[in-house]
């Protein structure tokens, strides 16, 4: 357990990487792989907003909340991170595979400007200071980063888009539209609910199975006491980028779980409904 002023970090030994914790009025998460490249992105956390009651504080998610507090809370994690939070382009996640390409028009859209789309849970540009958001409560956000052909994404993975591959379905995307080559690409898995948090019942292992072989799935889950199971979306996303060709040592995942750290994230598991929601971050 680590403590920074009033929260106490609890870490996990099935990440992959070691996400700094930036302390503050605004606090936030980075990950040194994508510092070290200059990639300008971010995990926010539920520390530093205008939210109050059970979305206190920093809630980011477009339609919960009055939009002036949305888009304060937007303005602060952007400032800290060094982005226009008025320029700043959401997902809008329905636990698909869809995936956009955000181009200039597109700037605003979520925070302060309607978006004319649905079904978008990565989204992909190689606009400079664009900034991309993502939105989770427990899921995966995989962040996407090419230093070679200067394009930058995420990707929202829950269960249903762990298993239908929207990783692998975002670096196609990302070679398809910019010409990135997979192997160039610098890769993370944002914080989300661990294995040891993440108790599921068959029929979301009968969909994985569609997508991992028998020895793959044996690394992924196990049944636990009460006959269910155990699933680990950290290493089920991570063979999936390795599958698309990112190199091993190009991916880094997060050892923070939603679950194990209430003071810090929001989860969905553990709150329900009544919370709110934090966001991944990345920009040109």
């Amino acid at each position: 357990m680590e403590e920074y002023g009033r929260i106490k970090l609890k870490r996990s030994p099935r990440g992959l990487g070691h996400m700094e914790y930036h302390d503050g009025p605004v606090p936030f998460l980075t990950f040194p792989l994508l510092s070290r490249a200059g990639i300008r992105h971010g995990y926010s956390t539920r520390l530093g907003g205008v939210s109050r009651g059970y979305f206190a504080e920093m809630n980011l998610a477009a339609l919960k909340e009055p939009p002036e507090i949305i888009r304060e809370n937007y303005r602060r994690i952007a400032e800290v991170l060094g982005m226009d939070e008025k320029r700043v382009v959401m997902t809008y996640q329905t636990h698909s595979t869809g995936i956009r390409v955000v181009t200039e028009e597109d700037a605003g859209k979520g925070p302060f400007r309607p978006r004319d789309y649905t079904d978008t849970d990565a989204v992909v540009t190689n606009v400079p200071d664009l900034p991309l958001a993502a939105l989770s409560a427990d899921c995966c956000l995989l962040y996407f980063a090419d230093p070679v052909k200067k394009c930058v994404g995420l990707a929202h993975a829950g269960w249903r888009g762990t298993a239908g591959d929207i990783a692998g379905k975002t670096i196609q995307k990302l070679a398809k539209v910019y010409g990135s080559d997979p192997a160039d690409l610098l890769c993370a898995v944002g914080p989300s609910i661990c294995r040891d948090c993440y108790e599921v019942s068959e029929d979301v292992i009968l969909a994985f199975r569609e997508t991992f072989d028998e020895q793959e799935m044996k690394l992924l889950a196990d049944v636990n006491e009460r006959g269910r199971y155990q699933l680990d979306l950290w290493m089920a996303n991570r063979m999936l980028l390795m599958r698309a060709g990112v190199p091993e040592t190009h991916i880094e995942v997060t050892d923070l779980c939603t679950r194990c750290n209430p003071e810090v994230f929001f989860s969905h598991r553990l709150m329900g409904e009544k919370r709110g929601v934090t966001a991944a971050l990345i920009c040109l």
